[in-house]
């Protein structure tokens, strides 16, 4: 990791990027518990450190990534997609939405203000996306 982006997220954690992990954290804990939610588990707790540490790395489409079409970019991804954000992804993207907005009020807040509403894009539409280094 560079030390720019080491630098970003040591304060991203500070001024308030460890609150949304541990949203994500959470909504991880409870789809592992439920039976129903069991699916989404992982693909929760991956972007949950990826929340912890977004600078540095990048969400993006696995199909694009790999080149070959999976169950997570399929038909099946569009219908857990769906459930995920019935289930926890809207709650989790108006956080970060939240976040963002507050993080704009000042100059210094502008790039955490952009990584969050990045991170709603993802909150919504989780599955089918791989963490890779930028």
């Amino acid at each position: 990791m560079q030390p720019v982006s080491i630098l970003l997220n040591i304060l991203w954690i500070l001024i308030g990027g460890a609150w949304m992990a541990v949203g994500w954290l959470v909504a991880a804990v409870i789809m592992a518990i439920t039976i129903i939610g069991l699916p989404w588990a992982r693909a929760a707790f991956n972007i949950a450190v990826y929340t912890l540490l977004p600078f540095g790395s990048r969400a993006v489409r696995r199909d694009e990534l790999t080149g070959e079409s999976d169950v997570g970019t399929g038909p099946l991804g569009v219908i857990g997609n769906l459930i995920w954000f019935i289930l926890a992804g809207w709650w989790l993207a108006i956080g970060h939405v939240i976040t963002a907005i507050l993080l704009a009020v000042t100059i210094i807040g502008i790039p955490f203000a952009w990584a969050h509403l990045k991170l709603a894009g993802i909150a919504l539409w989780p599955i089918g996306k791989a963490i890779v280094p930028a």
